[in-house]
């Protein structure tokens, strides 16, 4: 008899979220799943630890009335250290994050506490998946990812991921989820172009709203995160957390430092 996979599932939008409530009930269809996850939204969190501060991890009844989830004051990485070091006291065979309500492509991995908590599992060994959609609404529809989510995260079980890799996986919005298919891409080379809307409180103090606009510089290129989901592809992007940028090295080599 084959054992069930340990799985951890957390997330950057909070533990109430309806995206990691979809991603819950369908690791509870493929192995032992446990959940530790934010006790209040962390978008945009990147891969900040809690350094200054207490954390509290709370046991909490799920969705089934059994204690196997934990309510966690800390960010999306520290979920994750917690689940190893305290929850678990072991690593687990695989972590899944999100599914985020919003999209984690190109750029936005950089600042993704989902991809964030991802990372911070590939980063102990641990093979992880990241799952985003591209729809910031709370109600968004997330039944039509399932069957998709299922067949990535039994891949990844199957096949493993090479050390210091993780998956980011991105749906786009579709009024019927009728995806094309699964696009296996590069991150697309974009950035935001920021701006801050000062306004004055009723005190008189002034006060900011970071806005912006999203610019893909990879118009046109067909093997982008950005493209596949543009034209209705699932976007899988293998993630690494080297930044060393390795086909520099021989050249500041040249320098005389």
């Amino acid at each position: 008899m084959n054992k069930k996979p340990l799985i951890l599932v957390t997330n950057d939008d909070g533990i109430t979220a309806p995206g990691i409530r979809t991603l819950i009930s369908v690791m509870n269809e493929i192995g032992d799943v446990v959940v530790i996850a934010p006790d209040s939204p962390q978008s945009g969190m990147g891969h900040a630890i809690t350094l200054d501060s207490t954390i509290y991890c709370d046991a909490i009844t799920n969705d089934e009335g059994e204690q196997l989830e934990y309510r966690c004051s800390g960010t999306p990485a520290d979920c994750v250290k917690m689940a190893i070091s305290e929850i678990l006291n072991k690593k687990p065979d695989i972590c899944v994050s999100g599914i985020n309500h919003g999209s984690n492509s190109s750029i936005n991995v950089i600042y993704s506490g989902t991809m964030s908590a991802a990372i911070e599992a590939g980063i102990e060994g641990i093979p992880a998946i990241g799952f985003s959609l591209l729809d910031y609404s709370w109600h968004a529809n997330f039944n039509g990812l399932k069957d998709y989510i299922k067949k990535i995260t039994l891949q990844v079980l199957k096949n493993g991921l090479p050390d210091g890799i993780v998956l980011n996986v991105n749906f786009p919005k579709l009024a019927n989820n009728d995806f094309k298919g699964i696009k296996i891409c590069r991150q697309a080379r974009a950035n935001w172009v920021e701006e801050f809307d000062k306004r004055i409180n009723p005190q008189g103090k002034e006060y900011y709203w970071l806005t912006g606009r999203f610019v893909n510089l990879d118009q046109g290129n067909e093997d982008t995160d950005v493209w596949a989901l543009e034209n209705d592809y699932i976007s899988v992007v293998p993630v690494h957390f080297d930044l060393t940028a390795h086909h520099y090295l021989e050249k500041l080599n040249s320098w005389e430092l």
